[in-house]
């Protein structure tokens, strides 16, 4: 059982991904940022978040997109703007199909969402610093299970909105 912290779309934030990092230090296995931090790698607030770049991130030297794999699950996480995500998933879904991924972790769009496609989880946690759709400033934790995936929605200020709570199996 290992439990993952996903956040994205930050720019420019410091302060509130040092205090999401430490907030979730001791409980979550791997952070995961997908994009526009707008920040150098080389920035404290960052460091310990595995990131991507994102259509903002104009500074260092982020990967496009990354692959990695914890509890058995393969995660690819990418900020979206190269798969066209804010018109569809359809992109994406064929690169997730190619890379053989369990769950796809996106951003770009500023939009809370979480669905299961043809056996994979897609994700976008949202923005902690322009959400769109919802007023709430967001990221995510999954807990991965190994019969399930337990998704818990929390705002920057560190309440988690009980009621966007989902339980997937893939």
């Amino acid at each position: 059982m290992s439990k993952v912290l996903i956040v994205s779309d930050s720019h420019g934030l410091t302060k509130e991904l040092e205090i999401i990092r430490e907030r979730h230090l001791n409980e979550v296995d791997l952070m995961i940022h997908c994009g526009d931090s707008q920040l150098m790698p080389t920035d404290k607030a960052i460091s310990g978040y595995l990131s991507v770049l994102g259509n903002c991130d104009f500074m260092g030297e982020y990967p496009l997109e990354t692959i990695t794999e914890i509890a058995g699950r393969k995660f690819f996480i990418t900020h979206g703007h190269r798969y066209s995500v804010k018109s569809t998933l359809m992109n994406l879904k064929l690169k997730a199909e190619e890379v053989h991924a369990d769950i796809v972790c996106f951003g770009h769009s500023h939009i809370l969402g979480a669905e299961v496609v043809s056996g994979r989880l897609y994700l976008n946690p949202g923005s902690i610093r322009l959400p769109r759709e919802r007023f709430e400033k967001t990221y995510v934790i999954l807990d991965l299970q190994s019969d399930k995936i337990i998704m818990s929605v929390f705002e920057s200020s560190g309440r988690e909105i009980s009621e966007l709570a989902r339980e997937f199996v893939l």
